[in-house]
């Protein structure tokens, strides 16, 4: 829609403004490089977004004029600091900017936790998702719980890799436990690492994408990446390490227990997990929702919980999580 005065409402204002991009390289990677970035920003907002040259010139209702000018500019800034936009980035601006975050963009954009072998900069990209970053930061143990595509695992790997580079840790351990739809391990084929490699794939992907497929490997090699079934677990102290309980919500009261037990010093731990998701036997308690419960008032402790606002999915996937919360069946 061409946007003009006939399209505002009585108490509107007619606003027009233009944003200029250095060269074309800033204006690809702002706007896409077929102006996918731009249609979604227009998409999103009640405004007109035409592109000549390296200017774009946005008209419409003032308010979703200056929004969407806002989304551009941090995009900008965001692409000065070495950084190239991608489509959950554009998303998670445009939302942040709708639910007047602007503050929260700016710092979410501005703080980059690592940067994968790819040059991609791993950042959040929720107002949730940097309250749990800030939270492992700032924790020895933190409890990351929230629905599917929030990023809890993701960035914890993130963390993880985050630490063991700048040294503050010697290894990064990645353990979950062995709860598929009643299947248990001894009933897969294989050794021991064949059998728990199903379970951890979701780890695997996100080592391998931070790392590159080469370092990851060698760290593996070396011991430096360790990943082990929650059963294996018991009896240890984990020292000078990142570890990650991955699906806690289907750990047990005795395992959950066992495990945050093993914590050694100069560790951090960062436990994942959906309640929403439990696989455990009808009538057993998840001991991830129990741990949050007891220990809620712990120092050293923190509890971080996410929520479809915090999907960095396809914006479908918030729309099915808020379905199922308000209980409505398809």
């Amino acid at each position: 829609m061409l946007y003009n005065k006939a399209n505002l409402t009585e108490g509107d204002f007619y606003l027009t403004k233009r944003i200029e991009f250095a060269n074309v390289d800033e204006w690809r990677a702002v706007l896409g490089d077929r102006e996918e970035f731009l249609q979604m920003i227009e998409a999103k907002f009640d405004c007109k977004i035409i592109s000549r040259g390296n200017v774009v010139e946005l008209n419409g209702n003032d308010d979703e004029v200056t929004r969407a000018e806002k989304v551009i500019v941090e995009l900008q800034k965001f692409y000065s600091n070495g950084n190239f936009p991608t489509m959950k980035d554009v998303a998670a601006a445009i939302k942040l900017v709708k639910s007047d975050s602007e503050k929260i963009l700016q710092k979410i954009f501005g703080e980059t936790i690592i940067v994968t072998s790819k040059g991609t900069h791993i950042h959040a990209k929720s107002l949730g998702q940097q309250n749990y970053i800030d939270a492992m930061k700032s924790h020895v143990i933190t409890f990351g719980i929230g629905p599917a595509g929030t990023g809890k695992t993701f960035l914890a790997v993130a963390m993880a890799a985050y630490y063991l580079r700048i040294r503050e840790v010697k290894k990064i351990i990645l353990t979950r436990p062995a709860v598929e739809a009643g299947e248990r391990l001894g009933f897969l084929p294989g050794d021991m690492q064949e059998k728990v490699d199903p379970y951890l794939r979701p780890l695997y992907d996100a080592l391998q994408e931070i790392f590159g497929f080469d370092m990851y490997q060698k760290f593996f090699t070396r011991g430096v990446i360790e990943i082990a079934p929650l059963a294996y677990m018991r009896g240890r102290t984990l020292s000078d390490a990142f570890i990650i309980l991955d699906e806690a919500q289907n750990t047990t009261s005795p395992q959950m227990k066992m495990f945050l037990t093993r914590l050694g010093f100069g560790s951090r731990m960062a436990v994942t997990g959906d309640l929403t998701q439990i696989d455990l036997p009808r009538g057993t308690k998840s001991g991830l929702a129990e741990a949050v419960e007891i220990l809620k008032n712990i120092n050293g402790i923190g509890i971080c919980e996410l929520d479809s606002s915090d999907v960095v999915r396809h914006e479908v996937v918030s729309a099915i999580i808020n379905a199922y919360e308000k209980g409505i069946r398809f």
